[in-house]
């Protein structure tokens, strides 16, 4: 089991956070509630929050998908806005914007959160229970 990161479910956001010395706090989650709104507010609706990791003490790298360029444009403003609710300096807070395609979303049947995570975060990808059942009866042909 690890304890240096947990998943949590924040409206439209599936967010996993991470935090090298050990379990999320719930000031950690308090911050993460202020950055969702923050990217909420000012980007597109298609933005979501995927990732929050603790660098050091109080700094914070912040993972945000898309499927619209545009959001990359707000991103240093937001990183000000955000270090200045939570009484941080704007260098301890750096937001990375990634923009997927609408192909790429089509591609994971419209499970958009899932595939963000997948492409930020490295989550395997989910394996249809026919595909892991043809690469063991594979593996069994391979050992006869």
């Amino acid at each position: 089991m690890e304890f240096d990161s947990d998943w949590l479910t924040l409206g439209r956001h599936r967010v996993c956070l991470r935090s090298p010395g050990g379990f999320p706090t719930e000031s950690m989650r308090t911050a993460v509630d202020v950055i969702r709104i923050a990217i909420e507010n000012n980007m597109s609706a298609r933005a979501r929050l995927v990732d929050v990791a603790v660098r050091e003490e109080k700094s914070y790298d912040i993972s945000v998908g898309t499927t619209f360029a545009e959001d990359r444009l707000c991103a240093p403003q937001l990183e000000s806005a955000i270090a200045t609710v939570l009484g941080l300096l704007p260098a301890q807070v750096r937001i990375f914007v990634t923009v997927v395609t609408q192909e790429e979303v089509d591609l994971h049947f419209g499970v958009y959160e899932r595939m963000l995570a997948e492409k930020i975060s490295g989550l395997p990808p989910i394996r249809r229970n026919g595909d892991a059942l043809s690469a063991h009866l594979d593996a069994d042909a391979l050992t006869r």
